[in-house]
């Protein structure tokens, strides 16, 4: 397979490329490399994606370009597949005059790539990563695809956008295109500013992790090597439209303190307001998914979170041995 994937340095992004190049395909990555969190972090990122090249019978070929600007044509000639991940992240940056970083970012951008994919004869499949973001608060659970969409945060209102502009293709001009609303998707590498990071991150450091609102408020948490099942399996089968990817249990935020108290990682939160956009409950009904294209999670809460403490640990040591290692350098 010859696939593209735009937000290659990302969190999913990174680890869908490390995967495909593991499996021996080719694999062009295309990332704008903002500032919305440490660009370090992305190169690192970037890094484990090309060490795992370097091992596997694939290639990973990068460019640090905004889709906007980037010359699409040449990047997807010959694809079989697109991964379209990349995009302005966050549901509470999304407010106010920001909104036109994520117009540009995740509408604008998506809109550029689907014209430039609709001129490929090869492609095969046009797989975009949406967001449970676009249900806002549903009005039933396990929420299902047929339910209408009633974003509650700009962020949300763009990532719907992106999906009713791959529908167009597909149906304008018979682009195979595949929606997958992601559902809290967490693990190893995950953003900093979210919960999942940030709880993980005040458990191994010691720190106070704020929690918005009374930690009564559920998600349907979805292990990152899940999603990436779950996007491969959305490239290489027949399935167009819409699908919901979820962990298949609904947890609370006080559950999930549990689970990390019991893996050894006790946080003590610190109480804070609910924040605007954030919706209370989520939950995902996956039958279009397994029927579709025979995605079914298989990553527990317990596995999941141990994973990324682990992972943080490692973090945590590094940083320590470079930190003593200032002095001597100096």
């Amino acid at each position: 397979m010859r696939a593209v994937v735009t937000g290659a340095a990302g969190f999913v992004g990174s680890h869908l490329s490390e995967r495909l190049v593991r499996d021996g395909h080719h694999v062009v990555g295309i990332d704008a490399l903002t500032d919305y969190y440490d660009v370090r972090r992305k190169e690192a990122n970037l890094a484990a994606v090309h060490a795992t090249a370097a091992e596997s019978g694939g290639t990973f070929r990068f460019h640090a370009e905004d889709l906007n600007s980037a010359p699409l044509k040449e990047r997807l000639d010959c694809a079989d597949c697109v991964f379209h991940l990349a995009g302005q992240p966050g549901v509470r940056r999304s407010w106010g005059s920001d909104f036109t970083v994520y117009t540009r970012a995740n509408i604008d951008a998506t809109q550029a790539l689907l014209e430039a994919a609709r001129e490929v004869p090869t492609l095969r499949k046009l797989v975009y990563a949406s967001s449970s973001s676009v249900y806002g608060d549903s009005q039933a659970y396990p929420t299902t695809e047929t339910l209408r969409p009633q974003p509650v945060s700009p962020y949300g209102v763009t990532k719907l956008a992106g999906e009713h502009l791959c529908e167009l293709y597909r149906r304008a001009f018979g682009l195979p295109t595949a929606s997958l609303r992601f559902f809290t998707v967490y693990g190893p590498r995950q953003r900093p500013d979210m919960a999942f990071r940030r709880l993980v991150m005040a458990a191994v450091r010691g720190t106070g992790f704020q929690l918005f609102g009374d930690g009564e408020q559920t998600r349907d948490f979805t292990y990152v090597a899940d999603v990436v099942e779950a996007l491969i399996g959305a490239a290489v089968a027949e399935f167009t439209g819409v699908a919901n990817i979820g962990g298949a249990h609904r947890v609370s935020m006080n559950q999930v303190l549990r689970v990390l108290a019991a893996v050894g990682a006790p946080v003590i939160p610190v109480p804070g307001p609910r924040q605007p956009g954030d919706v209370h409950d989520t939950g995902a009904d996956i039958t279009v998914a397994r029927e579709g294209f025979g995605y079914a999670p298989k990553v527990s809460l317990r596995e999941g979170l141990a994973a990324m403490v682990a992972e943080e640990r490692r973090l945590a040591a590094l940083e320590a041995l470079e930190a003593a290692a200032e002095p001597v350098a100096r």
